[in-house]
């Protein structure tokens, strides 16, 4: 691979030397390396966004009311810990309907007993191996972000691709854990996605946003922006839907929360309100719908703990 210097980034970037030095030292630069007391940046290198600046976007409909969602929630904590069996229990129900409902919405025909025998480790006869494999990746992306909840690891791009891998593992191994390399059009959707060339600047405003200006958000808040702003960008040529709706249960269980199921059934819907969102910034239709779907997964889990 070529390389450039630090001049050359400066001016190829339009900043000066030293802000170049201290974003290779601040490891913001991807392969960047330090030979002696000096720079080498891959030719190729996307200029990283400055931090310093704001980005100011604004979205519509976040200011809600979630006082239900966090009461019930602390009735769900003051029974915590969980037994062993019970917490096995939900953990495993929660990964077939998960599961089911995700791949189901992009197209997947097996049913949810299906996918909980496939889960098991048999194989269903009549269904296709990529259906198969769509099954048991989800699982194990799944099991990722738990890990990096438990690890309390920062969200990045790095592990953003890891779960694009993960889901795409044996399907799709040229493009899994790539950002894409054309344009795209969304079947249905008035949104139209921005130009592959712009991913890496967009994808990097995104997690800037997440990481300081949403913090003053709402877990729900935050988890729905997550899930909206990503997809919106559409970064992989498949797979964006799996991971964005696994990006929104990392953020809720990440702050304590249950995680939901968007269900098959609701996938019009669905569908409608990120569409709405994408194209006029209104998050305020896709939060009711998280908070019902809220409500509904807090209420499940009490009607076990209680």
């Amino acid at each position: 691979m070529p390389y450039i210097s630090v001049k050359d980034a400066s001016e190829k970037w339009g900043i000066s030397d030293r802000r170049v030095r201290a974003l290779c030292s601040e490891g913001r630069i991807e392969g960047a390396l330090k030979v002696g007391r000096s720079w080498s940046i891959p030719n190729n290198a996307t200029k990283p966004i400055d931090g310093r600046e704001s980005q100011n976007n604004q979205y519509l409909g976040i200011n809600y009311n979630f006082d239900v969602i966090d009461q019930l929630k602390q009735r769900i904590d003051d029974h915590k810990p969980l037994s062993i069996n019970l917490a096995k229990s939900l953990h495993e129900k929660l990964i077939v309907e998960w599961t089911y409902n995700s791949n189901a919405i992009e197209g997947n025909t097996l049913t949810m007993s299906e996918t909980k025998v496939v889960l098991e480790g048999i194989t269903i006869g009549g269904k296709s191996v990529i259906e198969h494999l769509e099954t048991i990746n989800h699982r194990e992306a799944i099991l990722f972000i738990e890990d990096i909840i438990k690890d309390n690891e920062k969200l990045t791009q790095w592990n953003l691709k890891n779960i694009h891998t993960l889901i795409l593992k044996e399907i799709d191994n040229k493009n899994a854990g790539k950002y894409r390399k054309e344009n795209v059009l969304i079947s249905g959707a008035k949104h139209i996605p921005p130009k592959y060339f712009e991913l890496d600047c967009l994808m990097q405003k995104l997690l800037k946003e997440y990481h300081t200006e949403w913090l003053s958000y709402h877990p729900v808040v935050k988890a729905t922006l997550l899930h909206g702003e990503f997809v919106k960008i559409h970064p992989f040529i498949d797979g964006n839907g799996r991971v964005a709706r696994l990006l929104l249960n990392f953020e809720l269980m990440k702050n304590g929360y249950t995680p939901i199921i968007i269900k098959n059934e609701q996938r019009a819907k669905y569908y409608d309100v990120l569409d709405l969102a994408h194209t006029t910034m209104n998050y305020g239709p896709f939060i009711s719908l998280i908070f019902e779907l809220m409500i509904e997964s807090e209420r499940l889990w009490l009607s076990v703990i209680e």
